[in-house]
């Protein structure tokens, strides 16, 4: 069997999947905030997906992605047993485990993923550390993995946009209620880029630690050049090699959310123009 092939594909919402690949050199050597890079097909471009989990013994490791834009769309279509084109990994530096008697995680719409192994980690290495998961999404349907995320938690709260479930509200406002009742040492915020600012400023008042995962945009993953740039304190990081985790309180977030929508446009075009080929050929 070849690395790269899908062995099970499941569908966690309308435009978000999970998959479970056969990467056995990956699923050695991953560990805890690890990313691999993918190319769907020989005329795809590298995608940064973080390791969900990973099983050595199967030889497997989960990726969860949502379609975002042309080359998500085509991952989106492959079907089990069909073999990815590359993929590399892992990437990244690993989590760092800070000891801590309090620790939150949250996890917001896809970031539910990458903040799991996370959790895991520490809840396998420092057994007496309370273990808070915050888990958001727009509503009850976007939610996924609430069982895995309860087995490494002592607690999980939820907030939704709706009130479909859980909190009514952001992540933010189940987030500032603990801190204002407890003491928390250690906050990890992944999600999308608004969502783990706002956790950084939720947190930065009160003095608490908070680490956030830049999924920034790549090409080789080496540092060599330098498109996932980011400003970390006011000198430039790259997230391939400096991250994927970084200090919230010193991202240069106004930069990061420019970088982010550097290529939108061209973006917008190259799906629509995939999709319309899709459309016509189904018809």
């Amino acid at each position: 069997m070849k690395q790269g092939t899908i062995l099970k594909k499941k569908a966690l919402s309308n435009n978000s999947f999970e998959f479970l690949v056969y990467a056995p050199d990956i699923a050695l050597s991953a560990k805890a905030g690890q990313f691999v890079l993918l190319i769907v097909d020989e005329f795809g471009e590298r995608i940064p997906l973080t390791i969900a989990d990973s099983d050595p013994k199967n030889k497997t490791i989960t990726l969860v992605m949502i379609v975002v834009g042309t080359s998500t769309y085509k991952l989106s279509k492959l079907k089990e047993s069909d073999t990815l084109y590359a993929l590399v990994g892992p990437l990244g530096n690993p989590s760092k485990l800070i000891p801590s008697k309090s620790v939150v995680f949250i996890g917001g719409g896809l970031g539910i993923a990458p903040i799991y192994p996370i959790a895991k980690f520490y809840r396998e290495n420092l057994k007496e550390t309370k273990i808070t998961t915050i888990l958001g999404a727009k509503n009850e349907s976007l939610l996924f993995w609430q069982d895995k995320l309860s087995t490494v938690s002592d607690r999980l709260l939820i907030a939704t946009d709706d009130g479909s479930c859980g909190v009514k509200g952001f992540v933010t406002t189940v987030l500032k209620d603990l801190l204002e009742k407890e003491a928390i040492d250690l906050v990890y915020a992944i999600g999308p880029l608004p969502m783990m600012k706002a956790c950084s400023n939720t947190t930065l008042p009160f003095k608490v630690s908070t680490i956030v995962s830049l999924n920034s945009l790549m090409v080789d993953g080496t540092g060599m050049c330098g498109g996932c740039r980011v400003i970390i304190d006011g000198k430039v990081k790259f997230t391939c090699v400096d991250g994927p985790e970084f200090d919230g309180h010193l991202v240069d977030w106004n930069r990061a959310f420019l970088r982010g929508r550097i290529f939108n446009q061209e973006e917008r075009c190259s799906y629509d123009i995939i999709v319309d080929k899709a459309l016509n050929k189904n018809n």
